[in-house]
Parts: C-alpha cells; sequence; structure tokens
C-alpha cells in the first residue's frame, strides 16, 4: 500500500499498524501528558520512537520538535492541529521547535512561485504565533534560504535510489522526489552540528508517514553523517466537511480556515455532511450518530476542550434530542468566538511574522 502524502485521502490507521509498524499510544504517554486534550481524547493516535524521546528529556537531554508547513494557502484546521500539539511539547518539554516554511514543496506540488510562497507565509507564521508558540525557543525558516536542509538533501540524494522512492511514494514526478529529499534535510537539520540535538520528534498527520520512513531509513545508512533516527507521534486527520476524505487545501469548501468569517462559516456548516437521519421526525424517534458527524467532531477534535459539553452533546444526538440544524447552530457559536480571539492575537503578532519570514528575526 502506497500512501500519498501530497493528496487529501483519509487514511485507515489500523492499516499503518499492520502493514507498517506504527506503534501504539501507551497507558504511560497518557498519562505522563494528563490534562492535554490531544492525548486525553486520543487525538495523538500512534507513535514511532516517542517514548524513547520521552525517556531522553526526562534524563534531562535536550529535545527538540521539528515540523513546517506548505505555503500554499491559508491556515486550516489541520495547520493548526499540528501546531498545538508544537506549543504542547515547547512548553512541557522546553523543546526547540525548528519550523520549516517548504517553499521549495510549494512550487514542485502546487507550482507556486517563491513569491506567492513568502507572502502566503507571512500569514501562516501570524496564525502559528497567534496559537502560542514562542518565537524566542524557535528557528522559522524558508527551505529556499537555508542552505544546511539543501546541503543535507543533496547528501541523501546521493543515498536514495529511484527504486526506494518509488516503493515508499510510488510513481511520481522528480519534483516531489526532490522535495521530500529536501524535507529529509528539514527533519536532520536539528542533528546539525550547529544545533546539536538528536532527540527529535516530528509531530505529523497519519498521511505524512511515507516521510517519516524514509528519514528513519537514512539513519541507518552510510552517509558520512552521524544520525539518529527521529521519533514521531500522529494525530487523527480532520474529516473534511462532506465526510469523505481529510480536510485539505485541496478541497475549499469541505475545509474551514481560520479566516473564515461568519458567512462563510454558516455556508460550509449548512453544507456540512452529517451523521443525521432523512427527516426530523425519523431522527427524534432513532436518534443519529455522531460518530461519523464532522460537525460533532470539529468539537471534539479541535474546538471544544469542555469534556462534559462533548458528552452532552453526542447524547443529545443519540438520543434524538439533539437535531442537526441545532447542533451546526451550537457550533458555530463556538468556531466564530474562537476565530475572534485567534485574529486578536494574530494582528498582534503579524509584525514578527514579517521579521521571521524576511529573514530578519534571530532567536537564541
Amino acid at each position: 500500500m502506497n500512501i500519498n502524502p501530497w493528496g487529501n485521502e483519509a487514511i485507515d490507521v489500523d492499516k499503518l499498524y499492520k502493514e507498517f509498524g506504527l506503534q501504539h499510544i501507551t497507558p504511560e504517554m497518557k498519562k505522563f501528558f494528563t490534562g492535554e486534550m490531544v492525548f486525553d481524547r486520543e487525538i495523538v493516535v500512534a507513535h514511532r520512537g516517542f517514548d524513547e524521546y520521552l525517556k531522553a528529556f526526562q534524563q534531562g537531554k535536550k529535545v527538540a520538535v521539528m515540523s513546517g508547513i506548505k505555503p500554499t494557502g491559508q491556515f486550516h484546521l489541520g495547520s493548526l492541529q499540528t501546531a498545538e500539539e508544537l506549543i504542547l511539547l515547547q512548553k512541557k518539554l522546553k523543546a526547540k521547535v525548528f519550523y520549516a516554511i517548504a517553499d521549495l514543496e510549494a512550487y514542485a506540488d502546487n507550482g507556486s512561485t517563491y513569491k506567492q510562497s513568502e507572502e502566503i507565509a507571512i500569514g501562516n507564521v501570524s496564525d502559528l504565533l497567534a496559537a502560542g508558540l514562542d518565537e524566542k525557543n524557535a528557528y522559522i525558516y524558508r527551505q529556499t534560504r537555508e542552505m544546511r536542509v539543501i546541503q543535507l538533501a543533496n547528501i541523501f540524494a546521493k543515498h536514495t535510489t529511484k527504486a526506494t522512492m518509488e516503493a515508499i511514494y510510488g510513481d511520481r514526478n522528480m519534483g516531489l522526489y526532490m522535495s521530500a529529499l529536501v524535507q529529509m534535510g528539514d527533519i536532520y537539520l536539528p542533528q546539525h552540528e550547529e544545533f546539536g540535538f538528536t532527540n527529535v520528534v516530528v509531530p505529523v498527520g497519519l498521511d505524512q508517514d511515507p516521510h517519516i520512513r524514509l528519514a528513519r531509513d537514512l539513519a541507518a545508512k552510510d552517509t558520512g553523517l552521524k544520525l539518529t533516527a527521529p521519533a514521531s507521534t500522529y494525530h487523527k486527520t480532520i474529516l473534511s466537511l462532506d465526510g469523505q476524505n481529510k480536510m485539505s487545501k485541496r478541497s475549499p469548501d469541505s475545509m474551514l480556515t481560520l479566516y473564515d468569517d461568519e458567512k462563510a462559516l454558516k455556508r460550509k456548516l449548512a453544507n456540512a455532511f452529517t451523521g443525521g437521519r432523512e427527516s426530523a421526525e425519523e431522527q427524534r424517534k432513532l436518534g443519529a450518530n455522531p460518530a461519523i458527524c464532522p460537525v460533532y467532531h470539529l468539537g471534539y477534535d479541535v474546538f471544544d476542550s469542555r469534556d462534559d459539553a462533548n458528552k452532552n452533546r453526542w447524547e443529545r444526538c443519540k438520543g434524538g434530542k439533539l437535531l442537526c440544524g441545532e447542533c451546526k447552530k451550537e457550533m458555530l457559536e463556538i468556531i466564530m468566538q474562537k476565530f475572534k480571539e485567534h485574529k486578536e492575537r494574530r494582528d498582534e503578532k503579524e509584525h514578527i511574522a514579517k521579521q521571521i519570514v524576511a529573514g530578519k528575526f534571530y532567536s537564541d
């Protein structure tokens, strides 16, 4: 089974456990992160080597967390999901954050010019900071300007065959293979001698596992570099509003961005798939199915941190006491308040984001 990290297909986590050896989140990990929504609600569903990473932290070793964004559009909920995990690790473990603005990948996959990527990246970084990232304990960079990443990618290219790339990614154009190798440079940048982090975790969505497998394979090769295989965590992909695939920039009407106004949110929620019945009468009698409902999961997975409110919403839905229109109205109010608060923080951080993207901001 090939997984396309550039597509928008929903991923079956059970297949990843069985076919690619993903590890389950253990009770010990959950206990370590007690009170944190992404672990309490099993939004983080799998890992590779995260147990060893946490052990290194507990032994007093310095740790880093690496991620990034392809600057082809506004921050959506999947972007926010990853950002919140970065911020959690930065705060709880004092982890140094490395964050790549993947403008090379944006060109290879979407044809975006570097100038277009630069303009979009300002908004992306503003959103990242607004979500709570401490820019003073982070290194945020554009791929096109980070020569160490390019140098690492070149080394990895020499030790990677086309057959290997096809086995991991399937038959893709050479630009995507190249962008994947650049991502390997991103993943191993924290281990560069100028940074010196050997304990690195990469939080990703399930669809990004091919990149992690390639990265871990490279650590075992004789590249002339002293590499430690990165750890990784995997979060559930957010269900698109049509209920079919993951929420993706490729399907604008089935995703939410942090820039959607009330009119756009109303329209998107009104058209969203639900787990409801064909008629209100039937739903009151038989109840609905929140498990398959993207609107319910917007609250549980992203926007509503209140356990009692989510439990109440689930029970009213299952029992036929909450109709889909009423649920969408409730969710709209919650989301609008969250977006309003986020926008205020984003506006405050934009001047810092501009400095970062221009390469004029330097952290310790």
